[in-house]
């Protein structure tokens, strides 16, 4: 089925919002788009008509199990680009976010394919969130919220959920990425400030703000997660 970049956005953005909620509604995804909620109404109800989406005026949308597939082989082609723009061509990882956005549109599945395969077919993207198969399924990951984990210790990050160049320019140069190994020193009630202190180095504090953003697993073993 033919989409235009718009409606590929839409979908895309509806996704990202159904992991926060069961139903999205006009407004909320009028102001993730950037749109009046009268345009979003004229779109849902197009999506609606090519069977990509559960649509009732008042009630929000969900995606039906097509537009699921179409959303997650977008995110497939936007995560691929990512890796690319990291590994091939020396992007740093706050850059590459923006320049896949128009990438994610080249639709071609022999490309995308390759892409794949010339990066050796990765699970995750720099920010460490997991990246779709060729059939839009997506790897269930365990990982925790820094603010919630119970393990104190031990700990790596899995993702960063705020892609933001400036929170994204803050963490490379404190040296938190995707696979740093971690502890946590202790949380502070009065702001929910996180104390953590990466290998040897001096302890430092990170902000609910930033913690927040910080998603991270727990080491089992040498190498190993659970």
């Amino acid at each position: 089925m033919a989409l235009t970049f718009t409606e590929e956005n839409y979908l895309k953005t509806i996704y990202m919002l159904l992991r926060q909620d069961a139903v999205v509604s006009t407004t909320a995804l009028a102001s993730a788009i950037g749109t009046t909620p009268a345009s979003v109404t004229d779109m849902s109800g197009k999506l609606r008509d090519k069977q990509l989406v559960d649509y009732e005026k008042y009630q929000g949308l969900t995606l039906t199990p097509q537009g699921l597939k179409a959303a997650l082989l977008i995110i497939r082609r936007h995560r691929l680009w990512e890796c690319f723009l990291v590994d091939q061509l020396q992007f740093s990882w706050e850059e590459v976010h923006e320049i896949a956005e128009e990438l994610e549109h080249v639709r071609s599945v022999k490309l995308t394919e390759r892409l794949s395969h010339l990066l050796g077919n990765p699970r995750v993207d720099p920010h460490g969130d997991p990246i779709p198969d060729a059939s839009g399924r997506i790897p269930r990951t365990v990982r925790e919220n820094l603010l919630n984990v119970q393990d104190f210790k031990k700990l790596e990050v899995a993702t960063v959920t705020d892609q933001s160049a400036s929170l994204l320019k803050f963490l490379d140069r404190i040296g938190i990425r995707p696979g740093t190994r971690l502890d946590i020193l202790e949380r502070h009630d009065f702001d929910h400030s996180v104390e953590i202190r990466i290998r040897k180095r001096a302890p430092l504090t990170l902000s609910e703000q930033i913690a927040k953003h910080i998603y991270v697993r727990t080491i089992t073993k040498a190498g190993g997660h659970p």
